[in-house]
């Protein structure tokens, strides 16, 4: 019944930029923290962005100043607008919603970003 399924993933040269969403059914999306977690390869699972559902932002340092966060509750979708792309920016990228209190969290399939010349 909950699905998160991410889009707009694919390959960049670096510096350029590129955009990710997240459509979100089967929650009451509005009252939701989103977030957006990458995983490089060989590496952990890492925060990238969350914003809260009054809209308070958060980012992980590595990418401060060039993602931003998003969302429409109208539409029942995150973004990730991303920028000034590096070549350690490439890893698989996941959508994730936590209920209030984190009583509940579901998370996306991931969309693949590669950032090579």
């Amino acid at each position: 019944q909950v699905q998160l399924v991410e889009s707009g993933g694919g390959l960049v040269q670096p510096g350029g930029s590129l955009s990710l969403s997240c459509a979100a059914s089967g929650i009451i999306f509005s009252i939701h923290t989103m977030g957006w977690y990458r995983q490089p390869p060989g590496k952990q699972r890492e925060l990238v962005a969350i914003i809260t559902s009054g809209g308070t932002t958060h980012y992980a340092d590595s990418v401060k100043g060039r993602f931003t966060i998003s969302r429409d509750n109208v539409k029942n979708t995150v973004y990730l607008q991303m920028s000034s792309l590096k070549p350690e920016d490439t890893a698989v990228y996941y959508c994730k919603a936590n209920s209030p209190f984190r009583v509940e969290s579901y998370w996306g399939q991931g969309t693949q970003v590669t950032v090579s010349s």
